[in-house]
């Protein structure tokens, strides 16, 4: 006895091949035309800003199109939608980071002070070694 699984429903795509008897030579999910639509303004307003004519951004605009929407798009599926997709964009995005850079300047010896005179060493109480004593006229250490 053989047991057939759900998978061939989820392989099916939603797509949109184009009007009756004038499909599209190509096929597109749903929701490759509204990223693909997203990004052409997006990709359209970057390129007129920068100042490209109106012709070669349209141009270029449509190949920067294709190739970010199919990036998107390949890592979109029916287990991984484009809302966990954003969401997990979102999330490596705005992560909190590792601070790898140090604090503070550089060393420097600009606010060390200088003596003229050699520093003396203090003496603690109760200590043989600082301390001298006399024994029997001799002075040891």
């Amino acid at each position: 006895m053989r047991i057939r699984t759900d998978d061939e429903v989820y392989r099916v795509d939603a797509v949109w091949l184009g009007p009756p008897k004038a499909t599209f030579p190509w096929r597109a999910r749903y929701v490759a035309w509204g990223v693909g639509t997203v990004i052409f303004l997006i990709v359209l307003t970057v390129l007129r800003k920068m100042g490209i004519g109106l012709f070669w951004s349209f141009a270029w605009g449509m190949v920067g199109t294709i190739g970010l929407t199919m990036l998107i798009c390949s890592r979109i599926s029916h287990e991984r939608p484009l809302g966990a997709v954003l969401n997990m964009w979102v999330r490596e995005v705005t992560a909190p980071r590792e601070v790898t850079e140090g604090q503070g300047g550089a060393a420097s010896a600009a606010t060390v002070r200088v003596r003229a005179e050699l520093p003396r060493r203090r003496q603690r109480p109760g200590s043989y070694r600082t301390t001298y004593r006399e024994v029997s006229g001799v002075r040891t250490r």
